[in-house]
């Protein structure tokens, strides 16, 4: 039997990504949209006020599929990417930090380059992080008290 499919291994890989950042005290949020249109697979707030952002690849053709992943920089003090033992490692470019997933757990193999945001912008997407979760926190509690939150979340 195959391995699992794309959807499947893209959550794979995410849970033990995100896993990971909470072994290192980082707090993860999945999807975050940025103010330049982009959606972060994770987002993670790490200790000190720094950002890292970490796109899911599941595969190689998902990669390859996919050339926008230097949007995110200007968006995160350091980039990795995420994948699967399988995955071809060697066309990663050698600046992008690696993390590498087998069934639940995750390492890190590679740290990334590290580019310290602008404060204006650390600033603003401090206020998003924390909108955004404490939003997904409260939808939890009570999903039709939080219908009209999304209009305070706009990417205005």
């Amino acid at each position: 039997m195959d391995g699992p499919g794309f959807p499947e291994r893209t959550l794979l890989i995410r849970r033990a990504a995100a896993r990971l950042c909470l072994r290192f005290g980082w707090s993860p949020l999945h999807e975050v949209r940025l103010a330049n249109g982009r959606r972060a697979d994770i987002l993670a707030l790490q200790p000190g006020g720094g950002f890292a952002c970490i796109e899911v690849k599941s595969g190689l053709r998902d990669y390859l599929a996919d050339g926008k992943w230097m949007e995110y920089q200007p968006f995160c003090d350091q980039f990795f990417f995420a994948v699967d033992a399988d995955f071809p490692r060697d066309i990663l470019p050698p600046e992008t930090g690696l993390i590498v997933c087998a069934d639940r757990e995750a390492d890190m193999l590679r740290e990334p380059l590290c580019f310290r945001l602008p404060a204006p912008r650390r600033k603003a997407l401090l206020e998003r992080f924390a909108w955004l979760a404490a939003g997904r926190l409260a939808a939890l509690e009570d999903p039709m008290g939080v219908a009209g939150l999304a209009l305070g979340l706009s990417e205005d």
